[in-house]
């Protein structure tokens, strides 16, 4: 086992602020882990688990050990007449991951294409997009308690599994935040396979091309697509994706926005409460494209807040772009505009470190 020192994370976060992490474990197996824990120096030590960077905003070094998770591998675990039972390393790139089953016959994942990160992140997110969300198609992981070293399996329900949501996100009595390393995923992909349409830029796509039974990989490459065209590309212009999540109100509350702004893009949920657009809410107070030092709000999507510098040159030289706190300071104030005009308080989706 190596500790790295003083390892710079511009790299190691989609946002790519700059960083540095004060020591990094890159944890490739269990026993990885089981020997930080086993050093009574580094024990003893806060510890902050770090997979993708895809879903956090640094606003200065990390003073807590950085464990890199990359534990890596692909496998079919189990095939029954039901289901596709296949896992993950939790290093494993996500889009990687999910075009790798359809290479290999196990639609199901298809809609999840290109969410950046790795497969560990996903069930701590809950991740979703365009009609599924990670418990729907979720089997069980593995993980490590940071604490006691102790190796243990979750089912779905042991998850706690909520609107980007779960019980790695809640540092309570009975919730795992910053106590649990979460080392492998597994996946039921059901059997037939069954696409989820529905959404209107995939009816669109069915539309524009004629194909009104669109096979998984169509579904992958449509989406890839509809994601490439409306969200930038964090290797090319630093983001963390979706910065706030899409508010819940009630039929009440949805009621009475729309006497005042008729147009507001909202989903009428099962439990008779109502979603609303974030982004929608964001542009309508006027802050797309607008910028708090390098820290910006995309043009093309108002819910993704942009590094505007910091990528690096043709040279390979990297510039310092947007801090953390240029990107935070953006949040708070759109969150005050949007506040002051429809009274509800947008929650950001990244852990702010």
């Amino acid at each position: 086992m190596l500790v790295e020192k003083n390892v710079p994370l511009q790299a190691c976060n989609s946002f790519h602020i700059v960083a540095k992490a004060h020591g990094l474990v890159r944890v490739r197996s269990e026993s990885d882990v089981l020997a930080v824990l086993k050093d009574a120096e580094l024990a003893a030590q806060p510890k902050f688990v770090l997979g993708g960077g895809s879903n956090i905003v640094l606003t200065g070094d990390v003073k807590p050990l950085v464990l890199k998770v990359e534990v890596m591998g692909r496998r079919l675990v189990e095939e029954t007449p039901k289901a596709f039972i296949v896992e993950a390393g939790a290093g494993e790139n996500w889009h990687d991951f999910v075009a790798w089953t359809l290479q290999n016959g196990y639609p199901g994942l298809e809609n999840l294409a290109l969410i950046p990160g790795t497969v560990g992140g996903t069930p701590v997110q809950n991740v979703g997009a365009y009609g599924i969300e990670l418990q729907d198609r979720f089997e069980s992981l593995d993980a490590i308690d940071l604490q006691t070293g102790r190796a243990f399996t979750l089912d779905a329900a042991q998850c706690a599994f909520g609107y980007r949501d779960s019980v790695f996100k809640h540092a309570t009595s009975l919730g795992l935040k910053d106590r649990a390393l979460i080392t492998r995923v597994r996946f039921n992909l059901p059997r037939p396979w069954k696409p989820v349409l529905g959404y209107a830029d995939l009816e669109r796509k069915m539309a524009d091309t004629g194909v009104s039974q669109p096979s998984a990989q169509q579904i992958f490459d449509w989406i890839c697509d509809i994601r490439r065209a409306k969200l930038p590309d964090p290797a090319v212009i630093g983001n963390a994706g979706s910065f706030f999540k899409n508010p819940t109100v009630t039929q009440h509350q949805c009621d009475d926005i729309i006497a005042r702004e008729p147009k507001i893009v909202h989903y009428q949920l099962a439990d008779g409460s109502v979603k609303l657009a974030a982004g929608w809410l964001i542009d309508a107070c006027g802050w797309k494209g607008k910028s708090v030092g390098q820290a910006g709000v995309y043009e093309k999507q108002a819910l993704i807040l942009v590094n505007r510098g910091g990528m690096a040159d043709a040279g390979g030289v990297a510039g310092i772009g947007a801090t953390g706190g240029e990107v935070m300071t953006l949040a708070k104030a759109i969150q005050t505009s949007v506040y002051e005009r429809f009274g509800i308080l947008l929650e950001p989706e990244p852990v702010v470190v």
